[in-house]
């Protein structure tokens, strides 16, 4: 493991590593341990897009390693005014020990890595996020003792979300069920390598997904770039494709719920259902912070 740039770079044993290296620093740091595995190591963060979770996770986890964050907003990089993102990526291979990108298109993440000379993550694409996965994988694990067998609802858009977990959850050996309106599926290459796998399932009725789901899942129906969509999107999912009471219904009595948040309350969730599952959501929020440590050590060290 070079970089880590969607789910598909891991393979099982390494999601296992990852998570059982982000249990032991999770308790190392409830202990009051902060052991300074990164010292003396720059992190670049470049932030394409804004962000919570992303940037004070990735800050806050060097810092507990040990190491140095660095934020770099693409407004005040040259990459912002039109320098090639391989010449960015070349000069901040010399003053860097690893960057982590937070942008629009899955090819600059890929070029950073192409180029570069340093560990890249990829802190969200349009394309993928697999430090979500990571944490929502670490949560799951955590509330239910187990991965291996389980089924995981997700409802709503077909964006990097939904792309990211068909790919780590089938990898980790879970099943995955997958609803999304006509028009809204996941990325076709995707589909395309997995439709054949007997735990995987697509549709377009939220309610056959749901059915018997271990852990139930959705996101915002306008993701960051789909803004002027917004009042489309809307007609399209309302009423249908929100994690409810009905779905909840449908899924298994101790059914966990995870966003990934900033959630929409009344809209692709019931603030009824966000509030009773806030715990979980909630965790899994913090895990990002574990998970994250987790990658870090790996590809730092």
């Amino acid at each position: 493991m070079k970089h880590l740039l969607k789910m598909s770079d891991l393979s099982k044993a390494e999601i296992y590593e990852l998570l059982d290296l982000a249990d032991t620093l999770k308790k190392e740091v409830k202990a009051g341990i902060q052991t300074p595995y990164l010292k003396g190591k720059t992190l670049g963060c470049i932030f394409q897009k804004a962000s919570t979770r992303t940037r004070v996770s990735f800050e806050v986890g060097m810092v507990q390693l040990g190491g140095y964050p660095l934020f770099l907003s693409s407004n005040d990089l040259q990459i912002g005014r039109g320098e090639p993102v391989e010449d960015t990526a070349r000069v901040l291979s010399r003053y860097l020990d690893g960057i982590m990108i937070r942008t629009f298109e899955q090819k600059e993440v890929e070029d950073f890595a192409k180029y570069g000379s340093v560990p890249i993550i990829n802190g969200l694409t349009d394309y993928a996020h697999p430090c979500q996965i990571l944490a929502d994988l670490m949560t799951i694990r955590e509330f239910k003792g187990t991965l291996e067998g389980l089924k995981l609802c997700y409802i709503g858009d077909g964006n990097n979300m939904a792309n990211s977990y068909i790919v780590g959850m089938l990898t980790a050996g879970m099943k995955v069920s997958v609803a999304t309106p006509k028009g809204y599926e996941p990325d076709a290459d995707i589909l395309a390598k997995y439709q054949a796998d007997p735990n995987f399932e697509l549709t377009n009725d939220p309610k056959q997904a749901a059915k018997d789901a271990d852990v139930v899942v959705t996101d915002v129906w306008a993701s960051m770039g789909d803004e002027a969509e917004a009042d489309q999107r809307k007609k399209v999912f309302a009423g249908t494709f929100q994690v409810n009471r009905e779905i909840m219904n449908l899924a298994k009595a101790d059914a966990m719920v995870l966003h990934c948040l900033p959630a929409h309350r009344e809209e692709e969730i019931t603030a009824e259902v966000f509030e009773e599952h806030a715990n979980e959501i909630f965790e899994e929020a913090e895990n990002r912070l574990h998970a994250q440590k987790a990658v870090l050590v790996t590809l730092m060290k």
